[in-house]
């Protein structure tokens, strides 16, 4: 048994009421307080994703401040500023050194390929090192507006505990949830599932008690529950 697309949007419908009581996934929330309105949004985007890979939103929250305060952000400042200034201002997020090396190498690449700006192409910002499918499509969808299935773990886990598809890994989740779900929620889906997830729909024993559309929920793989 799945479950609809009618009734997953209802979900979704409700979810999203819910949605401003959780805090916003911390790339959503640099691209929302951080980003400006000028072509620098997409750079902050990458720049935000990459470091928050394995590390906490209130870690990557501050590195981000940091970095942010100390140049401006794009290519050309990132070379000039150098992997060792980075890694300063960015500790202590997980893999801090790797990742100053690769935030300037990045640079260089957009700078020699790219006309020093981010592309807007999923296969394009593929080609970047460190750059994987959950990223690019976070650069797509919130550095550009563009329709975008950005799939995390979050969204992976409660996409299958709901009975909406049935994968192995994110990236099944992703070109399956590409052929299912309306684009209209394509942008939203990975800002409501990662909240939900990290505050609700808990991996270990989720809070069924306190989810608002629980009654719909195949509850797939949950062994015991709150």
């Amino acid at each position: 048994m799945e479950l609809s697309g009618e009734t997953v949007e209802k979900m979704l419908e409700i979810l999203l009421k819910e949605y401003p009581k959780w805090k916003a996934p911390i790339v959503t929330f640099v691209a929302e307080t951080m980003g400006l309105s000028d072509n620098s949004l997409p750079f902050r985007v990458l720049v935000a994703t990459i470091l928050s890979l394995r590390t906490k939103d209130e870690t990557t929250t501050a590195a981000v401040t940091r970095l942010f305060s100390e140049t401006f952000p794009d290519p050309q400042s990132f070379i000039k500023l150098g992997a060792g200034k980075i890694e300063k201002l960015i500790y202590p997020v997980g893999f801090y050194r790797v990742k100053s090396q690769r935030l300037v190498e990045i640079s260089q690449i957009l700078i020699e390929k790219f006309d020093g700006k981010v592309p807007s192409d999923i296969e394009e910002l593929l080609t970047l090192p460190g750059v994987g499918r959950k990223t690019a499509n976070l650069v797509v969808s919130l550095g550009y507006g563009k329709p975008a299935m950005c799939v995390d773990i979050h969204v992976h886990r409660i996409s299958n505990r709901w009975g909406y598809i049935a994968t192995k890994t994110p990236e099944q989740s992703e070109f399956a949830l590409r052929e299912k779900l309306p684009v209209k929620w394509w942008n939203r889906y990975n800002d409501i599932l990662v909240a939900f997830g990290q505050t609700i729909c808990k991996p270990v024993s989720p809070f069924c008690s306190r989810c608002a559309v629980e009654e719909w929920c195949l509850k797939a793989g949950v062994d015991r529950h709150r």
